[in-house]
């Protein structure tokens, strides 16, 4: 869905970018409450009465930030099927993709773990569900074909299997972009873990492929 007004849309993607990173710094730094849309249009280098006529309201703002994370990832779940091959490959990519945009883009990852909060449930129900939909029904799809080809096991429950994946590369993703969860990560790995990327990569493949009942 789209959340801004036209104006916003004519604007250069440059100025629109800006916008939508400073936002996005705002509302995850601060939650949706506490962020002021006066200091993101100072932020931004543009009015509060232009961010109102860019977006009508703070909601909705906070909205289209939101929804270039969807974006984003429907660009490289989309990606890693063009590029075809077996299961473990494809997978083997996501989580390459997860640890370059993760710490690329942190604040999006951070401003995720602040819409899926209580406070804002109801405001952001439709975009969290969205979100979880697509990974959801990709992670399932991925398993099921890999089921035709005999990769994995026919009775292998698709849905479960498609959880558990989902929430592996959830943690990973936090693990990259928030401070607690990097701590997390080195207490139960490393102190050097996140200078490893291949360690972990590797340990989540050999993790994933036996759970799965596939070769490495």
């Amino acid at each position: 869905m789209i959340y801004y007004r036209d104006l916003f849309g004519r604007l250069p993607e440059e100025k629109q970018e800006k916008i939508l990173t400073v936002a996005a710094r705002e509302f995850a730094g601060l939650g949706y409450q506490a962020a002021n849309i006066n200091i993101i249009a100072e932020k931004c280098g543009v009015s509060v009465g232009a961010l109102y006529k860019y977006f009508g309201t703070k909601e909705n703002l906070f909205l289209t930030v939101c929804s270039t994370a969807v974006e984003q990832l429907t660009e490289s779940l989309e990606g890693v099927e063009r590029e075809g091959g077996y299961l473990l490959d494809k997978i083997d990519r996501l989580i390459r993709i997860i640890q370059t945009h993760s710490r690329k883009q942190g604040v999006l990852i951070n401003l995720y773990n602040e819409i899926t909060t209580e406070a804002n449930r109801d405001r952001a129900a439709r975009l969290s569900y969205q979100l979880e939909s697509l990974t959801a029904d990709y992670y399932r799809r991925l398993i099921e074909e890999a089921q035709r080809t005999g990769e994995v096991a026919s009775g292998t429950d698709t849905a479960v299997a498609a959880f558990c994946m989902d929430n592996l590369f959830m943690t990973l993703q936090f693990s990259y972009a928030s401070e607690y969860y990097r701590d997390r990560m080195k207490i139960y790995i490393s102190e050097t873990i996140l200078e490893e990327d291949d360690r972990m990569r590797e340990g989540l493949l050999s993790f994933i492929s036996k759970g799965l009942g596939l070769s490495t």
